[in-house]
């Protein structure tokens, strides 16, 4: 056997014959035998230290003790001690590990000293039988490689931020001078940023997420969260808001956008966030939900919650996009609301059911008169809707036909006296909800995905209060001087809203004005624009300073359109009539309730105090540390200082530590652990999105086998899907588990052999009814379930 000796004696000739072997022991003449150390950590530091300056890793030995338990000694031996035991020819994944154990005796023993109380090392063998790792492979010895709690902090912090980790280990790489002086692998920093995430939901994802709602909700008083779960306990739909969102809501909440575009989470489930337009013209978030299907008893469940959330408080308007089931819900829990459906949805749609007729420019010109609103009446779109269908010859097409009768929740002249704020689609939703697809993936838990939101929650408002200082630092434009109005508008307005009113307003330059009619008091006015046929009536009211117009741009937007400015400019009016400043659109939207009493609270909310401590240590120490990397003095100057630090932090940490811990527990256990009344919730099923199949792809000649009568049979078999049951929420105690069916069957009994689809359960008393079995079957084999 081959042996390479640590304290080998190598003369000249040995070097020139194989140098190799020189450079792996260039430092061989270390002996540790004789070596005294304090504690066991140092004694693995000790030989793991000279294991890699050697070039081979440690592991643990044996350890013994005496009669009274007492620890006298331990070892370490290199990672190729021994041999690995035989193991089960069918166990795959040991098959096929490689064998690294090659029966290596190098090892190192310490013996317990009576006398000092001191370890020493009392045997030391240097010979390997194997191999040792070149100076640039040592940086991959497992013994080597370790996460510091520096970089461990760096690393949540950039988790949290939702940096790749793949970016995260190339930051690190860069500070240190490359991959081989950072002290562990790519593959090291993966595994801890795996961990990190299985810590977060090691209580099962939906029951970490359920505990994540109630340390934000002490932590936050005004924050809202719901949770629904079916009879097997398994998450279906739950909803969740902070107290800002209660906030921008009472401010912004007149008109909100819902969408349900895409499935970002390794359930599938359906992301459902409710945005909102603030001041500014930016999106701000008034909440989100998942839900586990798109079914009208989900949409009424997550309305009828979000209702309850702010207050009862309803919006003037509601966009979604063209969903009978969602149009249900909102009819039964948003009655009254003006429900508009958008047009870039219906835009999409026409193009697959129009085909080639939707390319005709001339087909396009008509069809967008009529969805974008350039129709000023109703008879004017009745008129371009009927020349429309004649002149194409789509009479009998029947989506126009389904869509023509949808016309009064998409054609905004319809609805011009309805605040919609101009928006004409939900692509306001859709970019919100594409910002959290983007960072999120197939395999992310819905406890990720919520830091997630609120990290991007964050910088929409962080971006809004910076809008908000630009607005009270900047200036009025010299448009602004040199009119009464535009000066008034620049004082109220913020910054967005007075450039859409800025162009209002030298749009109104353009129009021409004749009065035709006046009794003192009202005055009438045409006004039609440069270059167009189209008259617009402009009423003023002198005595009470009210002003309308035809157009009914202020009725739908909050703002007065350039007819209405027209005729005040020539009117000389120096400022704007408080009645049509929308304080939505001003500068001091929010200030009344951003000051409350939990704006400190929120501000600070979500903010983990170590996590503010240490970025302010890292600030600090960064200027005191780029200052001595100057020059070698104070570099020696700033590593003693250093080490003084660490020594006299060590100690105070070992100090406080059973106190620290002791507060943890305390604060912690009321949050992270299901009380003995409530069973802890089930993670939802996996829901197979629209269109797509896990199943293998078949073949083109399996395509064409003609199904058999074994397979037809199969086909008709009904799935039970997952039935929606109580909830849980931020305010009541989660509702019993306990279902019965009135004929006293339990829900998960068939019902005379057959299996019966969930229908809307009806919750008395904490338990959970179906309808009598009779009832149920009559409706199953008519295929009318809709009746309950």
């Amino acid at each position: 056997m081959m042996l390479w000796r640590v304290q080998a004696v190598i003369d000249i000739e040995s070097e020139e014959e194989n140098p190799m072997i020189v450079n792996r022991t260039e430092n061989f003449e270390e002996d540790l035998l004789g070596k005294v150390v304090s504690t066991e950590e140092e004694a693995y530091n000790l030989y793991n230290s000279y294991a890699t300056r050697t070039g081979f890793s440690v592991r643990s030995g044996q350890k013994r003790y005496n009669t009274k338990k007492v620890l006298r000694q331990f070892s370490y031996f290199c990672s190729k001690e021994g041999f690995r035991l035989d193991s089960d020819p069918s166990e795959v994944s040991m098959a096929n590990k490689l064998e690294t154990r090659t029966g290596c005796e190098a090892r190192i023993r310490f013996a317990f000293q009576n006398d000092n109380g001191m370890w020493k090392v009392s045997h030391f063998v240097y010979e390997h039988n194997h191999e040792l790792a070149m100076p640039e492979e040592r940086q991959f010895l497992r013994s080597n490689r370790k996460v510091s709690e520096a970089h461990l902090g760096v690393i949540k912090t950039m988790m949290d931020a939702g940096i790749r980790t793949t970016n995260t280990y190339s930051y690190l790489s860069e500070e240190v001078g490359g991959s081989q002086n950072v002290g562990f692998t790519k593959r090291d920093c993966y595994n801890v940023v795996n961990k990190e995430k299985m810590v977060m939901i090691e209580a099962g994802d939906a029951q970490s997420l359920i505990n994540l709602f109630k340390r934000k909700q002490a932590e936050d008083p005004m924050f809202f969260y719901t949770v629904q779960v079916d009879q097997e306990n398994q998450m279906t739909n739950f909803f969740w808001r902070d107290g800002r969102s209660r906030i921008d809501y009472d401010c912004f909440g007149d008109v909100v956008v819902f969408d349900t575009t895409y499935r970002t989470n390794r359930y599938n489930m359906i992301c459902a966030p409710f945005v909102g337009v603030n001041h500014h013209w930016k999106n701000v978030l008034f909440g989100c939900a998942f839900l586990l299907d798109e079914k009208t008893d989900s949409f009424i469940w997550l309305f009828e919650t979000f209702l309850e959330s702010m207050g009862g408080r309803k919006p003037k308007t509601i966009f979604t996009d063209q969903c009978q089931a969602m149009a249900n819900g909102i009819e039964k829990v948003f009655p009254g609301v003006c429900h508009r459906l958008c047009s870039w949805h219906i835009s999409q749609n026409a193009a697959r059911n129009l085909g080639s007729y939707y390319g005709n420019p001339e087909f396009n010109h008509m069809f967008n008169k009529c969805l974008q609103g350039y129709c000023e009446t109703e008879l004017e779109f009745q008129s371009t809707w009927d020349d429309l269908l004649a002149k194409f010859n789509l009479t009998g097409n029947q989506w126009l036909k389904t869509l023509y009768s949808l016309r009064a929740k998409w054609c905004p002249v319809f609805s011009q006296h309805i605040f919609t704020a101009k928006i004409k689609s939900s692509q306001r939703s859709e970019s919100t909800n594409n910002v959290f697809h983007q960072m999120s993936t197939k395999t992310m838990s819905l406890t990720q995905f919520v830091h997630h939101y609120d990290k991007q929650a964050e910088k929409m408002r962080s971006s809004e209060l910076e809008e908000s200082f630009r607005c009270n630092q900047g200036l009025s434009s010299r448009i602004a001087k040199s009119s009464g109005l535009m000066n008034h508008a620049a004082t109220v307005y913020t910054r967005k809203i007075f450039k859409l009113f800025e162009k209002e307003f030298v749009d109104s330059l353009g129009v021409m004005m004749h009065e035709v009619g006046s009794d003192g008091t009202i005055h009438s006015f045409e006004l039609n624009e440069e270059g167009h046929k189209r008259v617009y009536i402009v009423q003023l009211n002198s005595l009470n300073c009210s002003i309308s117009c035809s157009c009914k741009m202020f009725e739908s937007m909050g703002l007065l359109c350039r007819h209405t400015l027209r005729v005040l400019n020539v009117k000389c009016w120096s400022q704007i009539p408080k009645q049509y400043i929308l304080k939505r659109w001003t500068k001091d939207a929010n200030k009344g309730l951003e000051a409350s009493e939990h704006g400190e609270l929120l501000q600070t909310k979500g903010k983990s105090s170590v996590t503010l401590r240490r970025n302010t240590l890292m600030r600090t120490a960064y200027d005191v540390l780029t200052k001595a990397s100057e020059t070698e003095n104070t570099t020696r100057i700033a590593l003693q200082k250093l080490r003084e630090i660490a020594g006299l932090i060590e100690k105070e940490m070992i100090k406080s530590k059973g106190e620290v811990n002791a507060k943890i527990h305390d604060s912690l256990d009321d949050c992270n652990a299901t009380t003995f009344d409530e069973t802890p919730v089930q993670n939802p099923s996996c829901v197979r999105p629209k269109g797509i199949s896990n199943a293998r792809l078949k073949s083109v000649m399996e395509k064409r086998r003609r199904k058999t009568s074994k397979d037809i049979v199969s086909s008709r078999k009904a799935k039970q899907p997952s039935s929606i049951g109580p909830s849980y929420n931020s305010s009541h105690a989660p509702l019993s588990s306990n279902f019965l069916h009135p004929d006293g069957v339990p829900m998960s009994t068939n019902i005379n052999n057959h299996v019966y689809p969930a229908i809307s359960l009806l919750t008395t008393n904490g338990h959970a009814y179906l309808p009598p079995s009779n009832q149920v079957q009559e409706l199953f084999m008519l295929g009318n379930l809709d009746s309950f």
